[in-house]
């Protein structure tokens, strides 16, 4: 995300894990000139396939409160049969 992200100050990294699923989360407050995108360039294409591969889901999109969060939920038991 810094890549496109443009002054960024702070950038925070959630890593949830459950018994059911796995949980990422990245934000950022940079206003590149992505973040007034849909959230779907070509990087997140990609990792949005490899995560419905997995049969999670990936969001991406700029914030309300400014910056970009990109957010994916894989289902535990597809984790643990990749490992």
């Amino acid at each position: 995300m810094l890549k496109h992200a443009g002054d960024v100050t702070r950038v925070e990294v959630v890593l949830r894990y459950g018994e059911d699923a796995v949980e990422l989360v990245v934000r950022d407050d940079g206003l590149g000139s992505h973040a007034l995108g849909d959230g779907r360039g070509q990087g997140l294409a990609g990792m949005r396939e490899r995560v419905e591969l997995q049969n999670g889901t990936l969001n991406a999109g700029p914030r309300g409160s400014g910056g970009f969060q990109l957010s994916a939920v894989i289902p535990a038991a597809r984790v643990e049969a990749a490992a």
